[in-house]
Parts: structure tokens; sequence; C-alpha cells
């Protein structure tokens, strides 16, 4: 095509004007009267040149109001953070036709963000997608009418779901580890925030694949999170979120999706953590590293967390094309030296998703390859027996009133009778029509399970007439 001169030398002009203004906008700096960009929902930059740390809001209050109904399921994995629940009513051995009277649901964002329970409250950190925001809940026990909600605006795209965590509840505080890695602190009966912890700005966590899973920790009147960014470990004032102490990360470990674990080791307090690079156990007092070991590192993701057993052994299982590690940790001339006992193959045993659980002197927990059945194992590694014909998915399990509650990828709960002595199923009812992906971790208090799948959380009884 013809090109007159005039149309062609136009462009060439226009771009070396442009070229000048650039370099002289860039050697005189940005107009004065131009404020720097402040934190919103959209990850804008604070002075500093970091992501700003978002503020959380007021409190809403709603109809609900606190349940009389006693009992505490205060965190992840219950009271002694090991799928067990160690009170309550006894529960039935057999369900109707239309299976366990559901008490009530509700819709949640999609994901897996379990409950905690206290003082007949509900606490579930869940996503508002129109609002952006990281948002707690607080519903009834009684019939799961909101009585307040609260949040702090953060991004969260979908990311095969978005919300990850259950709260930790200690006394008039609930703690919170969000998708990407926000830490906050509200009031437990009115939702008004304390203090919020970025932990990727604050601390230089990287947000794990998929976000975070992690559960936070309080122990010893302390919490206990793995920022596993300047500092492997770290212990908290809960009341004002001001840092106690924090332990060394030298090989620059990042976070899992594994929560913290607390142990007793030759009558010393620890906790125990699997990174990216491999596990860690420090002391409570101060954060001293005592030990490391690269045997157990992350495959693609590592979630469920370290099963402390007698000996000073620790049971590790994961999925993705792994199997278990059982490790002893052994006092040296030279300090504490994690040995491994054995290992056990992906069709021998591993868990993707799930906390395998210790009870009667055995290991319980769902073996991924394969038929994906329910196994126990004896602390040898050795299979006792699996659920035969009962198969499973990556759902969680708990332990109540003798019971082992099962719930499949589906939203199908099973309850069966589980001890060393074998396996036998009494109930199963799939309690969430066209439920999928029901991987979030379940809570007990008085005979209600509280259990969910991607979007829907719903309230069962469970207890016997």
């Amino acid at each position: 095509m013809k090109v007159h001169a005039p149309e062609a030398i136009l462009p060439t002009l226009t771009a070396t004007v442009g070229v000048v203004l650039l370099a002289f906008w860039l050697a005189t700096g940005p107009p004065s009267d131009l404020e720097p960009r402040t934190s919103g929902r959209d990850g804008t930059i604070d002075r500093s040149g970091q992501t700003a740390r978002p503020e959380p809001g007021q409190p809403i209050a709603g109809p609900g109001t606190a349940s009389d109904i006693p009992g505490q399921w205060p965190g992840f994995l219950g009271p002694g953070r090991d799928s067990i629940a160690t009170d309550g009513p006894p529960l039935a051995r057999s369900w109707p036709a239309e299976g366990p009277p559901v008490l009530w649901s509700i819709d949640v964002a999609e994901g897996y963000a379990g409950a905690a329970i206290s003082d007949g409250r509900v606490y579930v950190l869940d996503y508002d997608e129109e609002a952006e925001a990281d948002t707690l809940r607080c519903l009834s026990l009684d019939d799961g009418r909101e009585i307040w909600r609260n949040s702090y605006p953060v991004v969260v795209a979908f990311h095969h779901g978005m919300t990850r965590t259950v709260p930790t509840i200690v006394g008039d505080y609930v703690i919170t580890m969000g998708p990407r890695c926000h830490l906050a602190c509200w009031d437990a009966a009115t939702g008004k925030s304390h203090w919020l912890i970025d932990l990727e700005r604050d601390h230089g966590t990287r947000v794990p694949e998929w976000y975070t899973g992690q559960c936070p920790l309080v122990d010893q009147d302390r919490l206990i999170v793995a920022p596993c960014g300047d500092a492997m470990l770290m212990a908290i004032d809960y009341r004002t979120g001001d840092v106690i102490w924090q332990s060394p990360n030298p090989k620059g470990w990042n976070m899992t999706h594994v929560s913290i674990v607390p142990m007793e080791l030759q009558g010393r307090r620890t906790y125990v953590y699997c990174a990216s690079g491999g596990v860690a156990g420090v002391a409570a007092d101060d954060g001293t590293l005592l030990w490391e070991t690269t045997a157990w590192k992350e495959i693609n993701a590592t979630s469920p967390s370290p099963v402390v057993l007698p000996d000073d052994r620790l049971f590790l299982s994961r999925g993705y094309g792994s199997g278990a590690l059982m490790l002893q940790l052994v006092k040296t001339d030279s300090g504490i030296e994690a040995q491994s006992l054995f290992e056990l193959t992906p069709k021998q045993f591993s868990s993707e998703q799930q906390t395998p659980i210790y009870r009667d002197g055995h290991l319980f927990g769902i073996r991924k390859v394969g038929a994906k059945t329910m196994v126990c194992l004896d602390l040898d590694g050795n299979e006792v027996w699996d659920s035969g014909g009962d198969r499973f998915g990556l759902g969680p399990y708990l332990f109540a009133d003798d019971l082992l509650l099962i719930l499949d990828d589906d939203a199908t709960l099973t309850a069966a009778e589980a001890t060393p002595a074998g396996y036998i199923r009494l109930a199963r009812h799939k309690v969430l029509p066209g439920g999928h992906d029901a991987w979030g971790p379940m809570a007990m208090v008085a005979g209600r399970l509280i259990l969910r799948d991607m979007t829907r959380l719903v309230c069962l009884d469970l207890r016997a007439n």
C-alpha cells in the first residue's frame, strides 16, 4: 500500500515526543499532588511499596442468639486435636430411611472451611464474594441463624475452592487464618476485631498453592503459627497480637497446608511442623530449633498433620503418589535426631488430605490408593483390617461415642463400629443431596454433627432416641 510522506512522518514525531516526555517525568518524579495508593480490595500498594494490610470492619448483627446447648469443639480436629469427641450423649446406631434429622443448613462460599463450636455458637470463616472479603460468621447452634459477622477485604479467586481453615476458640477470643495468610483475632461474643497480621506482608510468608490450610493452634496460653518466612514458627500473645518469639528458618522452608502439632519430647514441650523442605521441632518456651529432617519433604502438597505416638514417634502421611513414614526422635550426644523407622508405600497407606486418628494403640485412616478403604494399622505399619466393600474418598472422619463417622466425597455419611478387632458398618446415608467435594473437617457437640460439602453447611442430630 502506498503511504504519503506526511502520514509516515507524523507517527515518528509523536513517538519521539512521547519518549522525551517520559524521560523528563522519570527524571523529575511524579507530580507532587498525586497521593500514593493505599490498601483496598484490589491489592493496592502502601507508602512503603508493600501490599497494604486490610482493615477489618465493624461487626454486623444478625437475628440469631447463642444456644444453651453445652459442649466445646474449639478448633481443628476437636478438643484434643485428635478427631475424638470426648463427651456427649449416646448416639443412634441406626438411622431412618430418610437419614438422620437435619436441624439446619446454610449456604457457604465454595471451599472446605470447617466449624468451631463454643458456648452455643458456631464459627465459620467464610468468604463473601460480593464484598470480596474473608468473613467470620457466628451462628446459633440451635438453628443456624447468624448472630454476627465481621470481615476484612481481600481478593480470593476460586482455586478449587476458596476457604480452607477452621477457627480456634480460646476464652473470649476467636483466632482465624484466612486463605491468603491473614491471621486475625475477634471477640467471640460481639465479633469486634482485636488485631490482624498479614503473614505474607509482615513476615515474608509465601502463600501456598491452593491457599493455606493451616489452622491456628493455641497452646500454653499462646498462639502458635508457622509463617515459614522470616521465621519458621512464631509464638504470639493472642490477646494483643504481639510476637513473643520466632524460631529460625535457616533453609528457607515454605508454608504447607499442614497444621502445627504439640508434642511432649523427653519432658519438654515442643511443636512439630511439616514445612516444604522437611519436618522440624521447636521448643515451646523460646522457639529454639531442636531438630529437623529432610526425610519427609513436600510433594505437590502436604495436608495431613503429624500424628504424635508413644515413645517419641511421629507418623507422617500424604497423597500425590507418596505413602507414609514413621519417625522416632532419639537423644544423641549432638542433640535430637529424627530417625526413620519404616516407610509405607502408597498401596499400603496414603492420606491426601485428612489426618489419621490414633486410638486404642492403633492408627485409623482412609488409604487413598486403590479401593479407598478405611484401614486400621498397628504401630509397626502392619495392616490389621480394611473396610472391605465400604469405600470412601478424601472426606473427613472422627470418633464419637465409640462410633467412627466417615464422610465421603459426595456427602454420604457412614457410621461404623471400628476397633482393632474389626470394622462393622451400622448406618449410611447421603446427607447433602447433590453434594460433592465434601472434604471440610467435621465438628461434633452434644450429639450435633456439623459437616459440609463444597457449598452447603449442615447440622445433623445424631442422638439416640
